[in-house]
């Protein structure tokens, strides 16, 4: 779309006058190439500069497609005479719509007949080569106007590009045959090329999970990006011959609104794609971390937090995207409606005094019907939900409900019809999320619940939340809807049953989309959301009963994960104290299947084997404390009694003897009994008693329980052996999720490792797993190796955040230990360098709890001195402190 815009010298708005311009690029000197070059090289610094002057976005790009304009046509004189017929130089794609970015792709067409071709053929090829020399990143074709009539009838891309083709020199009637050519009378009838748009941007979304509120999100090809608009202003092209969006509201097919709200978000996604290319110095269009601030501060956002910045910036970004994310549903609809017929013949058939069907859509009565009674505005969603054979809302209803949101006040939200419509549709439970979603993306739902508003395009910049949190949030109560479905049971069978357990689970999805509602107020984020949950649940008509157990899941839906991938669970004073924190069985269930929905709806990646295992792990342990009775708390030698008895009853166990079994055993502490699970004990002592003292080290891998892959050591006791350890696995690329240190009372080492590959797939092939074992063996058993470097850079998403390191002591007086939390950045062979500052230091490492949360190491170190005891001097500790973050800091720069 967009017809090139004429600029000259009597206009303020010219950029680059043609004459200036021929001007510049006839003072040679005899020097073509150069004079060229610097044209172009003004041309970008004075987009540049008026880029920092503020100059609307779609003035740049047309100016900038303006000057290739000129410098093509001066190029091609000087190559091809302009009088010489049967040649025509086009501009297509989005060069042809005349929009052109800084390092744009230039899309060129030349149009040939036969005989001028062949006349022309070197001019052609010395012109091409030209333009490649004065830096023009151009992309040709040379067809005649048959060979692109025969590709464009097979190819909707092809099509698109030559409907936007747009002459700049030569025979003007071969650009008229070629349109001929391309009637949708004789190609792609306008149903027909509406339809492959529509599937073209539907595969394009699901590129992208269907979501633009990605971390890192493409401007032009995301949901809601520049793609979606061109997709719009393809069809309107083809149905209407329309050469710009604006025709679309001289048509009726766009009110003033509509089409200014579209505009603004065109210019600005275009100066965001502007900024892109200025920064980077070439054509890029993803919205990269590295990017984020740099643009942040482009457009102007300050806040003594770097980070605050971005956010205030990305918010705006998805929410631009979220308003054309709206129109380009209304508009394709309108669509579909005026080129495919759909509904227009169709008899509305009531619903009720507001609403009616037409066809598969929902449509309001009347245009009053929202200023009339603006409750309906939440009613027309919860008819959706209740009639799932409702396909959308008719594109006139969703213009008034875009005109009339605005109605949605604090007398509305206190109505007492608005918040039974609204809370019905939790009760309901079947159709919620799509009811949500929908809300969300027609801007009702932020209205309604004010405090829902203010997350919306809300980000956080870091790799641990990939989505914005209305998204998250969404995405929670989905997954929380699909342990609750039939179809979705094969997934996490486990926690489906126990979604099935619970009672009210109204009440779940409400704490669900509380949840995270507190983090646009600052501060403790579930103590706001707890606050926030409270009103909501007593306003609508929950009993305080009910309103309390929404407050205490939304206070404490950390609680579980924390307790699971920060603390050990294997300590049955650990599980008490959770256990007593959540009360009863009933607690414990609804806080269980809220934890895995939001684990899996923060970030994809952060769900495995080995984290479904600890939740299911402390499940299970807090349930028997439950039963038990918090009174009569399980103690730390009950516990190794009851393990060491079901390890002795499983079929392995038999087949060492008894006796042997009890000298093995009886070196080891109860700490080793706590931390491996019964399997894992009978598969060492199978192996131990198997294994003499000359075939040490014994190194065993295998995935055992669900919990990964585990990677046993045991071996005569050696300094720097965790270091040591943790750098052959970190240096083949494995992530240490889990790491328990035991030493026997004779100076044997018995350490446990959980791993997964580097990309969190779990590790299935055996050969992979002798070669963990190969190169741990050869490590350990060489006592000349002291050191491994772990040489693998630093992952690039991760260079772009500043994680600084954070150091915190406390005593488990309980255990005779000192406990070291780190924070840190996460960086290649991280706990092998821990590992050697601990040796270096004379520090015994007792056990270790290891958590990546995407760019930030969260670990827990159990350590002691060399005699066991816990560190209480505070000197050495503050020693110890300085030297782990000097030594973490500077490895992290080498990393970058």
């Amino acid at each position: 779309m967009g017809a090139e815009i004429e600029l000259n010298e009597d206009e303020s708005i010219a950029v680059f006058s043609a004459r200036r311009v021929r001007n510049r690029l006839r003072a040679d000197g005899g020097k073509p190439i150069i004079a060229f070059r610097e044209t172009l090289a003004w041309g970008r610094e004075r987009l540049v500069g008026l880029f920092h002057e503020g100059t609307p976005a779609d003035s740049l790009v047309h100016a900038r497609a303006h000057l290739v304009d000129e410098v093509l046509r001066e190029a091609w004189t000087q190559f091809l005479p302009q009088s010489s017929g049967g040649l025509a130089l086009m501009a297509v794609g989005g060069y042809g719509r005349g929009e052109l970015l800084p390092y744009s792709d230039i899309d060129l067409l030349v149009l040939f007949d036969e005989a001028s071709l062949e006349a022309s053929k070197s001019q052609l090829e010395n012109f091409f080569a030209f333009l490649w020399d004065i830096g023009l990143d151009v992309g040709s074709a040379v067809r005649s106007v048959p060979q692109c009539a025969e590709l464009a009838a097979s190819d909707v891309t092809v099509i698109t590009n030559l409907t936007e083709a747009r002459p700049l020199i030569g025979d003007l009637s071969l650009f008229a045959a070629l349109q001929e050519a391309m009637r949708p009378e004789h190609m792609w009838p306008v149903d027909a090329f509406f339809r492959a748009k529509v599937a073209e941007q539907q595969a394009r979304h699901a590129k992208y999970d269907d979501s633009a509120y990605k971390l890192e999100p493409n401007v032009k090809e995301s949901p809601g990006g520049l793609r979606d608009i061109h997709t719009v202003a393809w069809v309107a092209k083809r149905h209407f011959g329309a050469s710009s969006l604006t025709e679309l509201r001289e048509r009726g097919f766009l009110t003033k609104t509509e089409c200014d709200e579209l505009f603004a978000g065109q210019d600005f996604l275009w100066r965001v794609r502007f900024a892109l290319h200025m920064i980077t110095g070439r054509h890029e269009d993803r919205l990269l971390f590295d990017h984020q601030n740099k643009i942040a501060t482009l457009f102007g956002y300050e806040d003594p937090d770097r980070n605050r910045a971005v956010e205030q910036f990305m918010q705006l970004y998805y929410r631009t995207i979220k308003s054309l994310s709206c129109l380009n549903d209304m508009l394709l609809q309108l669509f579909e409606e005026a080129i495919l017929g759909k509904g227009q013949d169709l008899e509305p058939k009531p619903l009720n005094s507001r609403f009616q069907l037409r066809g598969c859509y929902i449509e309001a009565r009347a245009d009053d019907v929202f200023q009339k009674a603006p409750s309906a505005l939440i009613e027309v969603f919860a008819l959706m939900q209740q009639h799932p054979k409702i396909e959308g809302i008719t594109t006139g209803t969703l213009r008034l409900i875009r005109r009339d949101r605005r109605l949605i006040d604090d007398s509305v939200r206190s109505e007492l019809r608005s918040r039974s419509l609204f809370i019905g549709m939790f009760q309901q439970g079947p159709g919620l999320t799509r009811a949500l979603r929908r809300m969300n993306r027609y801007g009702v739902l932020g209205r309604y619940l004010p405090v829902f508003g203010q997350i919306i395009g809300h980000m956080q910049y870091d790799l641990f939340h990939t989505l914005t949190v209305d998204e998250h949030t969404l995405r929670l109560v989905r997954n929380l809807r699909r342990l609750n479905m039939t179809l979705f049971h094969h997934e996490l069978p486990f926690f489906s049953d126990v979604m099935g357990r619970i009672a009210r689970q109204d009440l779940l999805y409400v704490a669900g989309l509380y949840h995270d509602l507190g983090k646009g107020s600052g501060g403790d984020h579930s103590e706001a959301g707890a606050v926030e949950a409270e009103k909501f649940c007593l306003a609508h008509g929950l009993s305080h009963t009910d309103a309390e157990l929404v407050c205490w899941l939304v206070r404490n839906h950390l609680l579980m994960s924390l307790t699971a991938q920060r603390q050990d669970i294997s300590n049955p004073e650990i599980v008490t104290a959770f256990a007593t924190k959540v009360g009863n069985r009933s607690r414990l269930d609804y806080l269980l299947v809220l934890t895995v929905s939001d684990i899996r709806a923060t970030n994809p990646a952060l769900w495995n084997s080995w984290r479904e295992s600890l939740l299911r792990e402390l499940y299970h342990s807090a349930g028997r404390a439950l039963e038990r009775g918090l009174d009569n708390p399980m103690t730390i030698a009950e516990k190794v009694a009851e393990q060491r008895r079901t390890a002795y009853a499983l079929p392995g166990a038999r087949d060492v003897d008894g006796a042997l079994t009890d000298r093995i055993w009886g070196r080891f502490t109860p700490d080793y009994f706590l931390r491996h699970s019964p399997a894992e004990l009978v598969w060492h002592l199978a192996a131990i008693a198997n294994t003499t003292e000359d075939q040490l080290p014994l190194i065993l891998v295998r995935t055992l329980d669900g919990r990964g892959t585990t990677v046993f050591v045991y071996m005569r006791d050696r300094d720097h052996l965790f270091g040591l350890s943790t750098g052959v696995l970190a240096k083949l690329g494995l992530n240490i999720l889990d790491a328990r240190i035991n030493t026997t009372a004779d100076g044997y080492a018995l350490d446990s490792f959980v791993v997964m590959e580097g990309d969190g797939t779990p590790i299935e092939n055996v050969h992979r797993f002798e070669e963990i074992g190969s190169a741990l063996r050869k490590v350990l058993a060489d006592p000349s190796i002291s050191v491994v470097d772990v040489n693998r850079r630093r992952a690039t998403r991760l260079r772009h955040f500043d994680t600084p390191t954070n150091i915190h002591f406390s005593q488990d007086t309980a255990h005779g230990r000192t406990m070291l939390e780190l924070v840190t950045a996460d960086q290649p062979g991280l706990l092998s360098l821990i590992g050697r500052v601990f040796h270096k230091r004379g520090i015994l490492l007792d056990a270790a709890k290891i958590a990546t949360i995407g760019e930030r190491a969260e670990d827990v170190f159990y350590i002691t001195d060399r005699q066991h005891q816990p560190i209480t001097n505070e000197k050495v500790l503050d020693e110890l402190r300085e030297v782990l973050t000097r030594t973490l800091n500077s490895a992290e720069s080498t990393h970058k």
